[in-house]
């Protein structure tokens, strides 16, 4: 047995998830000397993904979702998580083929079943492409940023975008993608490094620090004519501004509500005062999900051209890494306050 240190889920939180009560560090041990299991493989993790739809995953069971809740006591269950094949004892895989294990528990080793083995995919690493965007650009996260921008906002060149939560790992992926096909992108961060990082760094038009400048203020200042397309990763009251600032006939991509996931059973929601909009405005306004057929349908045109955009540097991959898994619960809350510049990752060992 060797130790297989694991980021448990053990109880449903009210509120932010509470360390040692809600989540925990522990060891779950792993026989190194075992066989894999039937028709399965066991792999040793290097890389686990975060994301902020697993707060919502922290449910009670009962409560039905596109995704299945989690199972108090197990480990928390990852989007992504990347590893390489120790023993198989299915043809797909042999020993030293490196992973990517889709909606898999976040540990440090791994036994995986036969019912997994359909949906896990073989990356053949390139030296150009660092092995975590597989996580971020190339993985679910791209996916989301590139269908959706493309399925329901149709962008067109000199198009006015603003995009929350712009420094995190799908804004900063849309905002590339706009800049790179001729759009006035404005993203939106909570504070000044990051305002700077997506302005000077991904090559945003402009930007601000929705905790130093009034929301309604910095809309109006710079997008004075209006919003064509709103990439909502937030709700809330930036929603409510979005809306009194789009132009007739503009889009809003519902991609997130990172402002509420955390709110408890004492929380009183954000009121949203200006749906009328929606009407007024006649907008469209259509949420996702990243395995919807109309969204997946733009992943052969995502993969070569953000492969190519990454290696040509022309696509900056930023990673926000969390070393090791004794680290996994503060990486967890960070990601979930917003604390990452780019994709929030665990590093769970050195591949």
């Amino acid at each position: 047995m060797v130790q297989n240190k694991a980021f448990i889920y053990k109880s449903i939180p009210d509120g932010w998830p509470v360390p040692g009560k809600d989540l925990a560090v522990e060891d779950i041990t792993f026989d190194e000397d075992g066989e894999p299991p039937k028709g399965g493989f066991t792999t040793k993790n290097f890389y686990a993904a975060y994301d902020p739809s697993q707060r919502g995953r922290m449910r009670d069971l009962s409560i039905k979702s596109y995704s299945p809740a989690m199972q108090p006591g197990k480990p928390v269950v990852s989007v992504s998580v990347i590893g390489e094949v120790l023993k198989s004892d299915t043809p797909k895989f042999k020993p030293g083929d490196t992973v990517i294990l889709w909606s898999h528990y976040t540990e440090s080793y791994s036994a995986v079943d036969e019912s997994e083995v359909e949906r896990t995919q073989i990356i053949h690493p390139k030296t150009v492409v660092p092995l975590t965007a597989y996580l971020g650009p190339l993985g679910m996260t791209g996916m989301t940023a590139y269908g959706s921008l493309h399925e329901i906002g149709q962008p067109k060149k000199g198009d006015m975008i603003l995009v929350s939560a712009a420094a995190g790992a799908v804004g900063q992926m849309v905002g590339q993608i706009a800049v790179r096909e001729g759009l006035h992108v404005i993203g939106s961060v909570g504070d000044d490094k990051k305002l700077d990082f997506i302005t000077k760094e991904l090559g945003f038009t402009s930007g601000f620090n929705y905790k130093t400048e009034k929301m309604s203020d910095a809309v109006k200042r710079l997008a004075p004519d209006g919003l064509d397309i709103y990439f909502d990763n937030v709700g809330g009251e930036l929603l409510d501004v979005a809306l009194a600032n789009m132009k007739d006939f503009g889009k809003i991509i519902a991609c997130g509500a990172i402002s509420t996931y955390n709110n408890g059973s004492n929380t009183t929601p954000y009121g949203i005062k200006n749906y009328g909009s929606v009407v007024r405005k006649r907008l469209r306004y259509q949420g996702f999900i990243v395995l919807d057929p109309n969204i997946r349908q733009w992943q052969e045109e995502r993969d070569a051209n953000v492969s190519k955009w990454i290696a040509d540097g022309s696509l900056k991959s930023i990673d926000h890494i969390t070393d090791g898994m004794d680290n996994a619960i503060d990486g967890f809350l960070g990601m979930l306050k917003g604390e990452n510049l780019g994709k929030s990752i665990l590093k769970i060992a050195d591949p």
